[in-house]
């Protein structure tokens, strides 16, 4: 008895099987028809893969990538700065918080922003440090925070796109939750083209890639309800790029 049940089952599944593919055909069919040409029974041939030579090969100069950076990122309502040094950026960051009222900032723990001396510079503000406290709540620090200040690891002239990674020494917080932005981009980390810095993480292998790739182009910008553009919903308003070198 048990067999027969078994071998019931199985014709009956067979059955809906066929009714299902039957109706898939009637429908695709339904489809061609409607779009005025055969059915495709093979997929497509790709001779290409991957960007093409002429892309490959395309490369602006440093002045042109900081051009095409600056129209670009500023197009999207970002602000730019072309600076020297690291010490004229200082300047810029103390300048800006004295004209701004910035009471608190908050930044990555890196050794370019430790030799900045943030903490020594901003005497009406408070700097904290991004980690340095493990009894620290740090989202909330980044939260409350005026000024948020970070090193870009990578940055984009075609797109105006600045690419920060997170890491325990670099919260994708200190950039995403103050209320203004200042990215720190060294010349030499702006590339003409995306795909020189996607390239790097497929170089790296899947073993190292960063917790979090974020690629910030200008600030935050939403037209989700009613198709109404705002700015700073869902990070930053006010983003700056600091270029320096």
């Amino acid at each position: 008895m048990a067999n027969t049940d078994t071998s019931a089952h199985k014709e009956w599944l067979a059955k809906l099987e066929a009714q299902s593919k039957t109706k898939q055909e009637q429908f695709m069919n339904g489809i061609s028809q409607r779009l005025g040409h055969p059915r495709m029974t093979e997929k497509p041939q790709h001779p290409f893969r991957g960007a093409p030579d002429f892309w490959k090969a395309f490369e602006w100069s440093e002045e042109e990538r900081i051009k095409a950076f600056t129209d670009n990122f500023v197009s999207v309502g970002g602000h730019v700065a072309r600076l020297e040094t690291m010490n004229d950026a200082k300047q810029f960051i103390a300048d800006k918080a004295q004209e701004m009222s910035a009471k608190y900032v908050i930044r990555q723990n890196q050794p370019e922003l430790d030799a900045l001396d943030l903490e020594g510079e901003l005497a009406d503000a408070k700097v904290s440090v991004w980690n340095s406290d493990p009894e620290q709540y740090w989202r909330a620090r980044a939260a409350e925070a005026d000024f948020g200040v970070v090193i870009a690891d990578h940055a984009v002239a075609y797109t105006g796109s600045v690419t920060v990674l997170s890491a325990p020494n670099k919260g994708r917080s200190v950039s995403l939750l103050p209320t203004v932005l200042i990215i720190i981009i060294p010349i030499e980390r702006l590339k003409t083209k995306l795909g020189e810095v996607l390239k790097t993480f497929d170089e790296a292998g899947r073993e190292k890639l960063p917790a979090g790739i974020h690629f910030i182009t200008g600030p935050s910008r939403s037209s989700d309800i009613e198709n109404d553009l705002t700015i700073g919903v869902h990070g930053p308003g006010i983003v700056y790029a600091l270029l320096v070198g």
